[in-house]
């Protein structure tokens, strides 16, 4: 059967699908949706619960291990951590990649119903749900200004309108307002006059609550007139509260000015951000799971025009981060990558072909390849980001293979006398077996990696899909189009020294075609030197592949650095300010550093002595230093900032999961049942890693103890005085939390009414004994008559890990480190400390510092290229002659990466597998040409290999060439993303140079080799 003969006979047939693959695949190729890397959202949700004023130690206590019980109880969770801090929990609760989204937060809001029975009743509000990755980037943060406005009235602005506006966006998850506090009405008491009054704070708080009221009222109903019911009960400004009666005394009544000072406040005044040293709001907008970035950049930016009309005059809303910005830029490097790819493979052609209608027939595969691969991604719902247009990159050089394959054999069939439509035709159909097999068994190289799980199979599955269609497309352009061009348009074989440049390399060609056959028969006669050549090759494949530093993903470079700045554990919310604005000048001095934001109090990750910050770097082509470069040299200046320690990270496209800080980019967990167990050993493995050479900026997520004053009551005397345990907590929590005691409702949106005592009087230890207590009579107690005062230490934050303490280390990786490398030291530091059973690490509970399972993913390739050549040659032995060209393609791929000191990635891992799929062709063309001499013309397998080889050799050096210039531009290339790009590239070139100088010699004694093991065979199955 000849697939290419109906083709051949209808050349316009043909023509015009071409022209039709041709249209439709460009038009598919403009419709993609561009990305940086393809889409692996983790089906994650966070839940906020929020308790003012409590401990982190009572939020864990009460509000979060409640929840966690609940939480960890659904199916599918794999993954259940909580960071508890003054006055609020976050809990991240992770899922198996297979689980939907939205089923999972159906499940998770079941489990916070579930758990309200055992929280705590003085919950301001339920604990809400976000379908977000609390570790996954911003993809865009805008900042709001204003000359006219305060802060509160900026983020108030910034919650009613325009925050919402943009959460309606298609593709948006959560945009979240930080920097500031809504705006709320304050009431600063006085305790003295309270006191002098004969007042208790909780009198007071009953007052306000109930006086601002908002409750149904109903209505008249007459024969024939309906009238409504209102009352003033509602209070809408600080005159109506100011105005609230507390006591009457003989006649004389005691308003709430009398005793507070009633002041248009914020929510929670220990709230600030700054945007390039200006006060301001930040919004931080996050993506949906599965939406495209860029779109929904661009749904959000074609919005902003319209929000003048809803915001007042005077907020300027300026974009601080478009994390699109790079993602634009590394795919138009990437493109520009393919078209040097496509020049230069053709440059190949060009030069061995020699003439224009082969070099034309060979050529036209790589733009129909790449059109129907398009269509075929878009059919698929792919997008245009680094790994699939490096997989369109890195196919440019083998889609030709097949058609030069295809022309060589017509170019025999003309010199042996054919005419052309008959060379055409006997050429496809003696070559058709060998395009067939070649196609399929490099889509079975590859199978693995379709098949992969985890996050790792979800990055690689559009990779190795697009490469699987673009060698099913080259396969069927090249049984098609390239036979019908080659039998109307090629008349006759080229004649020697027909033109200049056949003048210039026939020569050149012919002494190498010389050398290597004169060559071969030596080699042949020293076939075990040669078999020995192979084995030594696996042995240094193997012993460098162990050898390599290991890492997941190269560190690619990024416009958007985050920062946290940590304090003293004792460190206010003043000292935290002025610290921050320090730390903010000196980031602001680097000349690669565009913008800078910070975010300080509790509305900013971690403990109250922490602060945030967002650092917008340059666009990649007006700063010399990459994201990392500017990280290292600022490393240094903020250290010289006294009482904090600075932390950078610059944001990565891989996804993470909920183990995650931002003080660094890699982590591991320690957990344990036995709480003090824990406090004991974090300091020491803390101390142990700090002194490995390989790490940088080491921290914990467990803080030292912060400064706490502890009350004892006297319970003795507090009964005396008729004072319970209940009415100490009241009062302090009235006084010194920031209670949220009442709501005020506007056309718009809801203010809380927030109750405290001056904020003068809540400075030190001594404006304790200010307060009084209510006792059971209603008279007024000190409270220093029922308590003694203490100064003690607390956490500053309360960490869990599936429902137990926990410590999470973050570091960073000294310059030059690769992840596997800090891993081990780690293993090795954490194994001389000796830790006690009771304590548990989890090393993968942050970025893996590799696949893991390297080795296991080139062996799935390398059996599933047996299977399929076994089946496809009916053969046990041919196969192996076939994959013996590896040893020598995986030592070239490895030696290039020690050379180059490029670590062992995921991307060179991907590289080694594409090389079984590349290389094997040489020994395939080798062994199909020697079958057929023997089967066909009766040669001895001696004189088979050695015609096979001289034949082939000149199409086996050209698809190399074309291979290793195909994969050269992705070396050199050095725009936004060439991290990514360069190991795989240094993979390609060094296996296939390697394989080249090797495999011409070793398969055919293989090849020999084999056969004499076949014909021993054969007698002894016959006997």
């Amino acid at each position: 059967m000849n697939i290419s003969a109906p083709f051949i006979r209808y050349p316009i047939g043909t023509f015009l699908l071409a022209v039709g693959l041709l249209l439709l695949g460009t038009l598919a190729y403009v419709s993609l949706p561009v990305a940086s890397l393809p889409s692996v959202d983790l089906p994650i949700i966070n839940v906020r619960a929020s308790l003012p004023g409590a401990s982190p130690e009572t939020v864990a206590a009460t509000v979060a291990a409640p929840l966690e019980r609940r939480l960890g109880s659904i199916p599918g969770v794999t993954g259940l951590t909580s960071t508890s801090t003054l006055g609020s929990t976050n809990i991240s609760v992770q899922f198996d990649l297979s689980r939907s989204i939205n089923g999972a937060a159906q499940d998770v809001q079941s489990a916070i119903n579930a758990a309200q029975a055992d929280l705590p009743g003085n919950l301001p509000n339920a604990p809400h749900l976000r379908k977000i990755n609390p570790s996954a980037f911003p993809i865009l943060i805008l900042a709001l200004t204003s000359k006219t406005l305060s802060p509160s009235k900026l983020y108030d602005v910034a919650d009613t309108v325009i925050a919402q506006r943009i959460a309606q966006v298609r593709g948006v998850s959560d945009v979240s307002v930080t920097g500031a506090e809504q705006p709320a009405i304050r009431v600063d008491l006085q305790p003295s006059r309270l006191a002098s009054m004969g007042l208790g704070l909780d009198v007071v708080r009953q007052a306000i609550v109930h006086a601002n009221v908002a409750s149904p009222l109903g209505s008249f109903n007459g024969h024939s007139q309906h009238l409504g019911i209102a009352t003033n009960d509602a209070l809408r400004s600080v005159a109506d509260y100011d105005n609230i009666p507390i006591k009457d005394a003989n006649g004389t009544v005691v308003r709430l000015s009398d005793i507070a000072d009633v002041s248009n406040g914020t929510r929670d005044r220990l709230q600030t951000g700054s945007y390039d040293g200006k006060k301001a709001v930040l919004l931080i907008i996050h993506q949906s799971s599965g939406a495209n970035v860029v779109q929904t950049v661009e749904r959000i930016k074609a919005l902003l025009p319209n929000l003048d009309r809803w915001i007042p005059s005077g907020v300027k809303v300026s974009t601080f981060s478009d994390r699109t910005t790079t993602i634009h830029a590394s795919v138009n490097d990437l493109q520009f990558t393919l078209m040097a790819s496509i020049a230069l493979v053709m440059l190949v052609v060009m030069v061995f072909l020699r003439r224009g209608v082969p070099t034309i027939a060979a050529g036209i595969t790589v733009p129909l390849s790449l059109a129907g691969t398009a269509m075929l991604m878009w059919l698929c719902g792919f997008s245009l980001d680094n790994l699939s247009l490096m997989a369109l990159t890195i196919s440019v050089g083998f889609v030709v293979d097949d058609a030069i394959v295809m022309i060589e054999n017509v170019y025999r069939n003309l010199e042996a006398g054919m005419r052309p439509m008959r060379a055409a035709f006997a050429g496809a159909k003696q070559i058709g077996f060998t395009v067939v097999s070649i196609s399929i068994s490099l889509i079975a190289a590859f199978s693995p990696l379709v098949l992969m799980g985890g996050i790792a199979g979800r990055l690689l599955r559009e990779f190795s899909l697009t490469l699987v269609f673009a060698i099913a497309v080259s396969a069927v352009v090249s049984l098609t189009v390239t036979p019908m061009i080659c039998s109307r348009f090629i008349r006759r074989a080229p004649r020697r020294g027909e033109t200049r440049l056949d003048r210039v390399m026939e020569p050149f060609f012919d002494r190498l075609d010389r050398a290597y056959s004169a060559s071969l028969r030596q080699v042949i006669g020293h076939r075990w030197l040669m078999l020995g050549i192979t084995g030594l090759a696996l042995v240094g494949m193997v012993a460098l592949f162990v050898h390599l530093p290991k890492s997941f993903l190269p560190e690619g470079d990024a416009d958007l650095l985050i920062g946290v700045t940590q304090g003293a554990p004792d460190a206010s919310f003043e000292r935290m300010v002025d610290l921050q604005h320090k730390i903010d000048q000196i980031v602001r001095a680097d000349p690669a550093v565009q913008h800078i934001g910070d975010s300080v109090g509790s509305s900013g990750r971690g403990g109250s002595n922490a602060a945030r910050m967002f650092i917008s770097l340059k666009p990649t082509d007006q700063r010399k230093a990459t994201a990392q470069q500017v990280i290292a040299r600022l490393r240094p200046k903020l250290a010289e900032v006294k009482d904090a320690r600075t932390f950078l990270i610059a944001i990565q496209a891989l996804p993470t999961g909920v183990h995650h800080s931002d003080k660094g980019n890699y982590q591991f967990t320690l957990w344990s049942p036995d709480l003090a167990l824990l406090g004991q050993w974090t300091p020491k493995i803390l101390a142990a890693l700090k002194k490995s050479p390989a790490l940088t900026d080491v921290s914990t997520d467990r803080d030292e103890g912060g400064p706490q004053v502890n009350l004892h009551i006297d319970r003795d005397q507090a009964a005396r005085l008729h004072v319970s345990a209940a009415a100490i907590d009241s009062a302090l929590n009235d006084a010194f939390s920031q209670r949220q005691i009442s709501t005020m409702y506007t056309e718009s949106n809801q203010y809380k009414v927030v109750l405290g005592v001056q904020a003068g009087l809540q400075r030190t230890v001594a404006d304790v004994h200010r307060l009084y207590v209510s006792a059971t009579d209603g008279s007024q107690v000190p409270l220093s008559a029922v308590t003694t005062t203490s100064i003690g230490s607390a956490p500053l934050s309360v960490a869990h890990d599936g429902q137990f303490p926990s410590v999470t280390y973050s570091y960073n990786l000294a310059p030059d480190i690769a992840s596997g490398t800090a891993k081990q030291d780690i293993q090795a530091a954490l194994a001389n400390l000796h830790p006690p059973a009771e304590l548990h690490i989890d090393q993968g509970s942050g970025n893996p510092a590799s696949t893991g399972n390297e080795l296991l993913l080139i062996g799935a390739a390398l059996l599933s290229v047996y299977l399929v050549l076994g089946i496809l040659y009916e053969s046990l032995i041919h196969p192996i002659t076939i994959i013996s060209t590896l040893p020598s393609a995986g030592l070239g791929a490895v030696l290039a990466l020690y050379v180059t000191g490029t670590a062992l990635s995921l991307m060179p891992v991907i590289g080694i597998v594409l090389l079984i799929g590349i290389v094997k062709k040489n020994g395939i063309m080798l062994v199909d040409f020697a079958l057929e001499g023997e089967r066909m013309r009766g040669l001895t397998p001696e004189i088979a290999i050695l015609e096979a080889a001289r034949e082939r050799f000149r199409p086996i050096t050209m698809t190399t060439m074309a291979a290793v210039l195909g994969a050269v531009p992705l070396i050199i290339a050095s725009g936004p993303g060439s991290e990514l790009r360069q190991p795989l590239g240094i993979t390609i070139v060094g296996g296939l140079i390697v394989s080249q100088i090797l495999t011409i010699y070793t398969t055919p004694v293989i090849y020999l080799v084999m056969d004499r093991l076949r014909w021993r065979r054969l007698p002894q199955t016959a006997s």
